[in-house]
């Protein structure tokens, strides 16, 4: 089994908007709902390439009930921690007509230390063989050790670590050698201070995270594709597949579903093709990637 772990899920608004008057009241067009956050975007793309899969995290207020709700409507079985006090984020995505969105991203709510506990015992039933996902940001009120922390108790488990974070969240994880990272180009470049926009300098700095413990890199470059690191230590790239972009949201996400699903069904090389195709597809789409859409990119059509 898969499980994906979100701690710090949101009510995703995206909404259309020219521009914003600083003061001013401003009107949004063609406004969308999405339940969001990293993980719960792994979910909801592997559901969609038949992959099961188990979200959870923690959830609060009203729109915690909401995610909840939304993501179980959609197939995938959820079993989150509830809080008792404060809200899920609200996140709210601006866009227009370029491909870009500018994001005004909530906090999220404290988690107290016996609601934490609740968590790391129902991660106890990962198992042998499964595949544990921990994907994105934290609330402020968690530690920036707390992956650090999970795959510290999962230990002596035969399972994959999935890690798709950045700065400290990545680094501290590395000595337990997940079986894959996944930052993209803007953060990989932060963890060495460099700027990377190419092919070679991906692979070059991707190797560095390899040797640091990675079993594999998988680097997510928008327009310019993807390259992966496997765990012998090939170089793999893969350009980006040709449409419009309307959406950046949750592409990377859908890249390391596509990864994950590829991987149990063939080698790397599909892994890297299909994740790319789930990549685009969200990026092509006004929200995650539809089954459809994938395999028409993948198909060439």
């Amino acid at each position: 089994m898969i499980y994906t772990v979100t701690l710090n899920p949101a009510v995703d608004y995206a909404a259309n908007c020219e521009e914003i008057a600083i003061g001013q009241v401003n009107r949004l067009g063609g406004g969308e709902i999405f339940f969001g956050g990293k993980g719960i975007n792994v979910s909801l793309v592997l559901k969609q390439l038949e992959i099961p899969s188990i979200a959870t995290g923690f959830v609060a207020g009203f729109t915690g009930e909401a995610i909840e709700k939304g993501i179980g409507e959609m197939g995938v079985e959820t079993d989150f921690v509830r809080l008792e006090k404060g809200f899920s984020r609200i996140n709210i995505k601006l866009r227009n007509n370029a491909p870009t969105e500018t994001e005004l991203n909530g906090n999220g709510p404290d988690i107290p230390e016996n609601k934490v506990d609740e968590l790391f015992q129902k991660l106890e039933k990962i198992g042998n063989g499964d595949t544990i996902v921990l994907a994105g940001s934290i609330p402020p009120s968690l530690s920036d050790d707390i992956y650090e922390k999970i795959l510290e108790r999962l230990q002596g488990k035969n399972i994959r670590a999935v890690v798709d974070a950045s700065g400290e969240l990545l680094l501290k994880v590395l000595k337990y050698k997940p079986f894959l990272v996944k930052p993209n180009n803007i953060e990989l470049g932060n963890l060495f201070n460099v700027t990377i926009d190419t092919t070679e300098k991906a692979a070059e700095y991707a190797l560095k995270l390899k040797e640091a413990g990675a079993v594999n890199v998988l680097v997510s470059m928008g327009e310019a594709g993807a390259v992966l690191v496997d765990e012998n230590g090939e170089i793999l790239t893969k350009s980006a597949f040709s449409g419009t972009v309307k959406n950046t949201v949750g592409a990377g996400d859908s890249m390391v579903a596509g990864f994950i699903a590829g991987y149990e069904k063939g080698g790397y090389d599909y892994a890297l093709n299909l994740g790319t195709a789930c990549g685009g597809a969200t990026a092509f789409s006004s929200g995650l990637a539809t089954a459809d859409e994938i395999f028409r990119l993948m198909n060439g059509e």
